[in-house]
């Protein structure tokens, strides 16, 4: 059951509520991926391809019950999502039974986003239609790359051409496509990106994520790095493959709204952007479904057993599969409104923060016009009170992030 004051703040605002269903199989393991996911199609009782929904279904009815014990107003999911992992990897009657009973226990904006990852090679045809017909209007498909020497470096298993024949399907079924790319990879020369970012705009998805290649502890790629067989990163590549981007892009009629994301918005009509990304960014309220998910209500934070042997087992025995939970403080709580909200092109909102912490609105006031003067954020954006930050700015993100929050 959610805490007495998390259900007074939840409905006394004016928040939405988004699902998130975490699916943590995969065909194979990604060399750069650090993300909970599995190889094995079956992990035991309720954590297989064939029972994996039966167990997502359990913690969507407990969570309505949490919340209806707990006296959270009913109030209809704003957007969902299903992510990986490959959710695709599921039979699609799976998935939309998952989503139809969230409609069920929760009811689904009219308006409301609703995606699925997918890997080109876990699509069909047909499968694609099912989603359609199931209540899927988006697709948000793994590209990385269409260049197949990168793709061999990062250890995708694709054939490029799967990409577009995976989009035909994906626009004659008449949803929405985001694909997602990676700039930076190992080897990838500045053609090699010119080549994927012309693939993209030839299948002129709604929306295109990309990423510059992080190499995360731990996994085989920081091993191979290490060991001399692929070259560390290079910022300043990344830099450069990221000014292309936004050129190529923007050309295209792509507008940026976040740092890494584009939505086709020829016409500035703020549409085909990611809605269930954007209500993370504007921290508002989603439950994760699935192992290792996490939740956030009101300030609220909680998460759920990772492996998906210990979640299931959790799920089945009709216990909670959360293991932890925590509510952040003033301090971090102001860290992150600043971290994001200078990522996004509506900006940083000095008189929210204001009326978070004045104090700390102060000196973002008094930072902001340094930064001004650097050409790391938009003037004029600054006299109206948003912090946005310029083309410049975007490469340097995390310094300005620094500066505003004191350090």
């Amino acid at each position: 059951m959610l805490p007495d004051f998390v259900a007074a703040a939840v409905n006394g605002s004016d928040r939405t509520f988004s699902l998130y269903v975490h699916v943590p199989f995969c065909s194979s393991r990604c060399g750069y991926c650090d993300f909970n996911t599995y190889i094995s199609p079956d992990l035991g009782p309720g954590a297989s391809h064939e029972s994996y929904a039966d167990s997502a279904i359990k913690e969507l009815e407990f969570a309505a019950d949490a919340m209806e014990k707990s006296g959270v107003a009913a109030k209809p999911l704003h957007s969902v999502f299903f992510g990986g992992g490959t959710p695709t990897l599921l039979q699609a009657t799976d998935l939309t039974r998952i989503l139809q009973r969230a409609e069920q226990l929760f009811g689904i904006e009219d308006a409301a986003e609703i995606t699925t990852e997918a890997n080109p090679d876990s699509l069909s045809l047909d499968a694609v239609q099912r989603l359609a017909d199931g209540g899927f209007n988006r697709i948000s498909m793994g590209m990385q790359s269409s260049v197949s020497h990168v793709l061999q470096v990062l250890e995708r298993t694709h054939n490029p051409d799967n990409v577009e024949i995976a989009a035909g399907w994906i626009r004659d079924s008449g949803l929405e496509m985001s694909l997602d790319l990676i700039f930076g990879t190992p080897g990838e020369s500045i053609a090699d990106w010119k080549r994927s970012l012309d693939a993209v705009l030839t299948l002129e998805p709604d929306h295109v994520s990309a990423y510059g290649l992080i190499v995360e502890d731990g996994t085989k790629l920081a091993a191979q790095i290490r060991r001399g067989v692929y070259p560390n990163t290079d910022p300043d590549d990344q830099a450069d493959k990221y000014l292309l981007t936004e050129r190529r892009l923007a050309a295209a009629g792509y507008r940026w709204y976040e740092i890494s994301n584009w939505a086709y918005d020829p016409h500035d009509e703020g549409i085909h952007q990611s809605q269930h990304n954007l209500a993370y960014w504007r921290d508002q309220d989603w439950w994760g479904i699935g192992p290792g998910a996490h939740s956030h209500m009101a300030g609220l934070r909680w998460w759920n057993a990772k492996h998906p042997a210990a979640y299931a087992s959790r799920v089945l025995a009709n216990k909670s599969p959360a293991i932890g939970h925590e509510i952040p403080d003033s301090d971090a709580r102001l860290l992150e409104k600043i971290m994001l909200g200078v990522r996004l092109a509506e900006g940083l909102d000095i008189e929210e923060l204001a009326a978070q912490n004045k104090e700390a609105a102060a000196l973002v006031q008094r930072e902001a016009k340094v930064l001004g003067a650097q050409e790391l954020i938009e003037s004029s954006a600054l006299e109206n009170g948003k912090i946005v930050p310029t083309l410049k700015g975007r490469l340097l993100d995390d310094a300005i992030t620094r500066r505003l929050a004191g350090f």
